[in-house]
């Protein structure tokens, strides 16, 4: 059997980055000789099994032939007669055109190896338009890559320009837009991601919640970057560098989606922008089918985050009141990745990415004195049904106002 390691494998082991999977593209067999060897068929489009041992992917050499608009629009064509040049050639970009034979010999009919060395993401023929999909999966690799410092190149560019005007990434689904989106999310510098997006115009056509941030200004006292748009992306780069947690970078992203809808006789301030954002933030979860949890966690980032960056100003009421509807005293996961988006949002922005942040230690302690009361007390008291609420807020509320002043002193 005629069997090499392709794609990422082939390419993050040049890069010397871990190898998280291996896929392989076998020659000269059919599906009969590969079951006969053994291998699980899985693939319902086109020819892909199992290895009986390893239980990685081996598909079938094969072509695609465009019939139809839309990263589904393929007739897919897979026998003995592939080569694995015309394989290779189907790819999206040179970097991801390269395999490996069985002794580590290096195969590259598309100079992959040079635009790896070069640090350039270069489509691998002009068939790259036919699959809107590699619209966002050129972004990704740009989001994965920059720290290596990979550009994407002006003629690849171009054609996804092309294909954006061509109205072809519209035929996208949901499904495969969140699915790049958040392994985008995932990525070491996510907002190179909607960088690239905007460059081709894609931006506008997926993301207009995003797009429509860029050219707003915000005070220049507050944010010395000015463009809200720039302040987006500078606290997603925040969040990133905070911790790999994607619902924590969704949540920095789409913190601010307010300020677009703000008039502009109104700018540079936004007041009431918390709540402003909410209905394009449903708006866009509901249109790309995005989890719940993420929803949750953007919404309560979106209308207190202000309210987290001023702590030291609040009422000890108002402290109560925060806690409460973020379920602080329930969910303390929840708690520390609203802490972490919040401090994103204050370290995004010119010059102050080095700011120390005391504000989450204040709220950590501020909710350690709320839980603190408990209603035992109460209800030995005699207090029943909704009296024990309002002694319960109440208790909690002077719990908290002894903790701010102690955090005041200097002694919490």
């Amino acid at each position: 059997m005629q069997a090499y390691l392709v794609g990422g494998a082939v390419r993050d082991r040049l890069l010397g980055l871990p190898v998280k999977e291996r896929d392989w593209v076998v020659v000269g067999e059919t599906p009969e000789s590969m079951e006969g060897m053994g291998f699980k068929r899985v693939g319902k489009d086109f020819p892909v099994f199992l290895h009986p041992k390893t239980h990685e992917e081996y598909a079938l050499a094969r072509t695609e032939r465009k019939v139809a608009p839309g990263h589904r629009g393929f007739v897919v064509h897979a026998d003995p007669s592939v080569t694995l040049e015309e394989d290779l050639r189907r790819r999206d970009l040179t970097i991801n055109a390269m395999a490996m034979d069985a002794e580590g010999r290096l195969i590259d009919p598309f100079g992959g190896l040079k635009d790896l060395q070069n640090r350039v993401l270069r489509h691998v023929s002009e068939a790259f338009v036919e699959d809107p999909l590699r619209v966002l999966r050129v972004a990704r690799f740009a989001a994965k890559l920059a720290p290596l410092g990979f550009k994407v190149a002006p003629e690849t560019l171009a054609l996804m320009r092309q294909m954006v005007a061509m109205g072809e990434i519209d035929a996208l689904t949901p499904e495969r837009v969140w699915q790049e989106l958040e392994r985008a999310l995932a990525a070491p510098d996510p907002a190179k991601f909607f960088e690239v997006l905007k460059e081709c115009g894609a931006n506008a056509r997926l993301f207009p919640e995003i797009e429509r941030l860029f050219g707003v200004p915000q005070p220049v006292r507050w944010h010395p970057e000015i463009d809200t748009g720039i302040h987006t992306l500078m606290t997603l780069t925040q969040a990133a560098r905070l911790t790999p947690d994607t619902q924590v970078r969704f949540a920095a992203l789409t913190h601010d989606l307010g300020k677009g809808l703000t008039p502009p006789e109104l700018w540079p301030h936004h007041r009431g922008h918390e709540t402003l954002g909410l209905k394009p933030l449903a708006e866009l979860c509901q249109r790309f089918k995005i989890p719940r949890a993420y929803h949750r966690l953007a919404e309560k980032v979106m209308r207190y985050h202000d309210a987290c960056h001023k702590v030291e100003e609040l009422r000890p009421a108002t402290i109560v009141e925060v806690l409460c509807a973020l379920d602080a005293l329930r969910d303390e996961q929840g708690f520390e990745r609203f802490l972490l988006a919040s401090m994103a949002d204050a370290l995004g922005r010119k010059g102050w990415e080095e700011r120390p942040y005391p504000q989450a230690q204040w709220w950590r302690a501020l909710r350690r004195a709320a839980l603190s009361v408990t209603a035992a007390p109460l209800l030995a008291q005699g207090l029943e049904g909704s009296a024990v609420g309002r002694a319960l807020r109440q208790a909690r509320i002077r719990a908290v106002a002894e903790a701010k002043r102690r955090l005041q002193a200097g002694t919490g």
